[in-house]
């Protein structure tokens, strides 16, 4: 029992504080640039409980570290109101960037933690650093994802907001299937390869290149080895 509890809590709490602050982050810098819809809401918080959504947040992830060694979550999207910003286009790029963005600093963050401490020291530094391993994880996978040019993610709103009209509004209209593409070509493919005795994940060629290199960046940035 110490041992499961060891091992869900050094994986549910840094999954918890990265999507939390992911969602809040969106929150805050629409705030500051005229949308104060999620402010109203109660969302602007550090209180995971705002944020929170127990199968996205909590169960999935956790049952996805332990069964494939990748995380996968979400967490209540923070509403935000792009025609109420100061300047909705540039300013939806900023709002968008900020989630991916605390990740980021989460996962370097995590990284010195990391380094700072010796497992062989106490049974606490030895649960510090597991969190701390898993946290860069998690916070690099879950950046790396978010940027995807495809809306409703990150990346798909930030494409919108920098490139041309005759390819910002084509992409734009992608947001409602948005995330059933992404559904269909990282579950739905994989299960129909397997039928037909084909390797048909997308899901580590997409994300896999893109988090090794961040994670090899971070490790260089903090010092690690």
């Amino acid at each position: 029992m110490e041992e499961w509890i060891f091992q869900v809590t050094a994986v549910a709490l840094p999954a918890i504080i990265a999507i939390t602050l992911h969602e809040a982050a969106h929150g805050f810098v629409a705030w500051r640039l005229g949308d104060d819809t999620a402010y109203r809401l109660g969302r602007v918080t550090f209180n995971p409980i705002r944020h929170i959504d127990p199968f996205g947040t909590v169960l999935l992830p956790a049952l996805m570290y332990f069964t494939t060694g990748f995380v996968f979550g979400w967490a209540k999207p923070v509403p935000v109101n792009f025609a109420r910003l100061d300047h909705p286009r540039r300013d939806m790029v900023w709002v968008a960037l900020a989630g991916p963005g605390t990740n980021f600093l989460l996962a370097v963050a995590s990284a010195v933690v990391w380094r700072l401490v010796n497992p062989e020291n106490s049974y606490i530094e030895l649960w510090i650093r597991s969190a701390a391993e898993v946290s860069v994880l998690v916070n690099v996978i879950l950046m790396v994802f978010n940027l995807i040019p495809l809306p409703p993610l990150d990346g798909g709103r930030v494409a919108v907001g920098i490139l041309p009209d005759v390819l910002a509004v084509p992409l734009a209209k992608l947001e409602r299937v948005g995330l059933l593409i992404l559904m269909a070509a990282f579950f739905l493919l994989p299960m129909l390869g397997r039928q037909i005795g084909m390797d048909l994940s997308v899901m580590h060629w997409v994300l896999g290149p893109p988090v090794d290199a961040v994670i090899d960046f971070i490790r260089v940035l903090t010092g690690n080895d």
